[in-house]
């Protein structure tokens, strides 16, 4: 069964000061229905992606809180899987409908992180980690990835200039992108001299806090054809795990779960590397762009680095990578990272990007990460035709 997405919402990524979650929820999810053509009514699920409200603000039981806000008592459940929860989320909905319980399942996530200090931020992110053996020594995630990065460049003899290229081309991404939060070009040397946050990572290296939400809708293929001509399918959906500390793995250069994701998301599919058009990766650091697109089979280990560098991975590259802006510049509200790259894939497959779009792009992925990389999330979509 072909599972299609027949409505999408978003709100922009930005400092929301005067916005809660709810407010955000609410904005993205009244979009989506919009978008579709729906009532309300027709909504047989809700599945929503949130990492940490509980403490970023106070409020969790977040299913019965969203189906509260919108006027209904159907089922409604808040996925939790780091800064993956909204691609999981999206996975909930997809097994909801295969498993026959669900004709159109709404698939939210959203994240309201500015209204704590960065410090307590910092501490609740760390979650995602292994608090006994990471957080409890004061790690945190930009020392983790530091710690990639680090080897990285001493494996294999790369150039810290070739890793920060990727914060430089997602920037120019996001100065075409109305809902980024950073819609500015920077240089290399911006990202090159900005405040070292942990060594080789600068501030620029770094995905911001954000607030922000998004939406879509999800049916079956027949119920999808009552409501959108030509929607946008979902192919493949595909989960790994690997270890939650980082000094338990084989390798820092390789993260093992988006490895084993994309050989089931292509199997799934019947696609590989070569097939995809573009792919929206979890760039939560600089360096967290170049394994990806390694791991996900677009270049061979040790050269993702140069051939970011080399623009082969810019708007008119080999495979355009983050045409959103990806986490580094369009921002990074954690529970809603998955279902925007998800809205980003989709609005490029139907050709409604302007500056940004990808021509002739007809298959796209995503690729949702939580933690360090124990849960890797892949999903394949296709455009109608």
């Amino acid at each position: 069964m072909k599972i299609a997405i027949i409505g999408i919402g978003i709100t922009k990524f930005t400092e929301h000061w005067d916005k809660n979650l709810s407010d955000l929820a609410f904005e993205a999810g009244m979009q989506a229905v919009i978008d579709s053509g729906i009532s309300g009514k027709d909504i047989d699920s809700i599945f929503i992606g949130n990492m940490s409200a509980g403490r970023f603000t106070g409020q969790d039981h977040l299913g019965a809180f969203i189906a509260d806000k919108i006027g209904v008592n159907i089922p409604s459940t808040r996925v939790e899987g780091a800064c993956a929860s909204g691609a999981l989320a999206l996975r909930c909905g997809i097994n909801s409908i295969l498993a026959g319980e669900s004709k159109i399942s709404l698939i939210g996530g959203a994240e309201k992180m500015t209204d704590i200090s960065t410090a307590n931020v910092t501490t609740g992110l760390m979650g995602a980690g292994d608090e006994e053996w990471e957080g409890e020594i004061g790690l945190t995630f930009p020392s983790l990835y530091a710690l990639m990065a680090q080897r990285y460049i001493y494996e294999f003899g790369i150039k810290k200039e070739y890793i920060s290229y990727a914060a430089v081309k997602n920037h120019f991404n996001a100065s075409l992108n109305p809902i980024a939060q950073y819609q500015k070009e920077i240089t290399l040397d911006n990202v090159m001299n900005a405040s070292m946050v942990s060594e080789p990572l600068t501030l620029l290296d770094c995905s911001p806090i954000t607030d922000g939400a998004a939406a879509i809708l999800i049916a079956d293929e027949k119920t999808a054809k009552k409501y959108c001509k030509n929607p946008v399918y979902i192919i493949a959906s595909a989960q790994a795990q690997d270890t939650l500390a980082l000094h338990d793995r084989k390798s820092l250069t390789t993260l093992n779960a988006t490895v084993e994701a994309a050989k089931i998301a292509y199997k799934q599919a019947n696609k590989t590397p070569n097939d995809i058009d573009l792919c929206e990766v979890h760039d939560c650091f600089t360096i967290a762009e170049i394994l990806a697109i390694e791991d996900l089979g677009f270049f061979p280990k040790s050269k993702g680095a140069i051939h970011t560098y080399n623009r082969d991975t810019s708007l008119n590259g080999k495979i355009p990578i983050n045409t959103s802006g990806g986490l580094k510049a369009c921002g990074h509200p954690v529970g809603a990272t998955g279902i925007k790259q998800i809205i980003e894939i989709v609005q490029q497959l139907k050709g409604v990007c302007g500056k940004r779009q990808v021509k002739n792009a007809k298959i796209g992925m995503t690729h949702n990460v939580g933690g360090s990389g124990a849960t890797a999330v892949i999903h394949i979509l296709e455009k109608s035709f």
